[in-house]
């Protein structure tokens, strides 16, 4: 049966990556899955037929036959599960793959997540400018801890993984930031992660969504 996913019809960052969806796109790529995207409008997320399939009402969801899915690291988890290509084949580095998917969105996505919110849907109150610096001296220490452990490597453990797809996907929220530029490896880890072939194909089919008249 062909996997459906949701995107936005209209995504707020314009097609640039940020959208969710793309770390879907990207782990079907990987997987060398063919897919179908269902573009849906911000007021059908509140819609129940969306709300059946993903209750807190966001995108990306999965559908293929009757099992429906929704949060990011749960469909890639499940694809990388099914399909070769996002997993490796011993269990130990299996293991700790799936550790590091945890780690993107469990630690460091969460601080990351909240300069978002600062910058963009708090930029305008009077406390922002007072707020910002204390958001981003949160960030920096998971930052520091992560650099120290990539290193000079060129993925997190070994080879390419669905743990490598997270990170890269949670890191790349920091870009309109700049606060990446002050990490020389953790900007260059990123850089690979948009270099691979399947994020590129990912990445130009969010844009097209985007981009069209």
């Amino acid at each position: 049966m062909t996997i459906t996913i949701t995107a936005f019809d209209r995504s707020p960052d314009g097609g640039k990556g940020l959208a969710r969806d793309t770390r879907v796109r990207w782990a079907l790529e990987e997987v060398g899955q063919p897919y179908d995207v269902r573009l849906v409008s911000f007021a059908a997320l509140k819609e129940p037929a969306h709300l059946a399939i993903h209750p807190f009402g966001q995108i990306p969801t999965l559908e293929e036959g009757d099992l429906a899915l929704f949060e990011t690291g749960a469909i890639v988890f499940h694809l990388a599960e099914r399909f070769p290509g996002l997993f490796p084949g011993d269990a130990d580095a299996r293991a700790r793959a799936i550790a590091w998917m945890f780690a993107a969105v469990n630690t460091v996505e969460p601080v990351i997540l909240d300069l978002v919110t600062a910058r963009i849907f708090e930029g305008d109150k009077p406390w922002a400018a007072e707020r910002l610096p204390l958001v981003q001296a949160r960030i920096r220490p998971r930052l520091d801890q992560l650099a120290a452990r990539l290193g000079e490597a060129e993925w997190l453990d070994g080879a390419f993984s669905a743990g490598d797809l997270m990170m890269v996907s949670v890191l790349l929220r920091l870009r309109p930031s700049g606060m990446l530029d002050d990490y020389p490896t953790l900007a260059a880890y990123v850089a690979r992660g948009e270099a691979r072939p399947a994020y590129r194909r990912a990445f130009a089919d969010q844009l097209a969504v985007n981009t069209r008249p």
